[in-house]
């Protein structure tokens, strides 16, 4: 037997402004959220940042669009489209843009 196959919204369909204290020109979207792996999509306009800080699960960064630069346990390094960088669990880390625009699928591996 069969079950019906149902579509549900995602957790959050519009871009927001990304709620967190330290953050500037950065807008997101949840599309994915479950209790060991949240997926969102950010976006960054010209001059934007996330502020550099740690969290408690690691979280992959696939740059889908444009160029930003990222920081993880303060080594710097460029991230374009096509690339992706991996922030491990309690390490400082920080994304922001330049004079670019960027957009970001990322990836939170909340499981412990």
């Amino acid at each position: 037997m069969m079950g019906k196959v149902l579509a549900a919204p995602v957790p959050r369909a519009e871009w927001a402004p990304l709620p967190r204290p330290g953050c500037r020109g950065v807008e997101f979207k949840v599309l994915l959220q479950q209790p060991a792996l949240v997926i969102a999509m950010l976006r960054f306009g010209p001059h934007s940042t996330i502020d550099e800080h740690a969290a408690a699960f690691a979280v992959d960064v696939i740059c889908l669009d444009g160029a930003g630069t990222v920081s993880v346990g303060g080594e710097v390094a460029p991230l374009r489209a096509g690339e992706s960088v991996h922030w491990p669990a309690s390490r400082p880390h920080c994304l922001w843009t330049d004079d670019s625009t960027m957009t970001t699928l990322m990836v939170e591996h909340r499981a412990n």
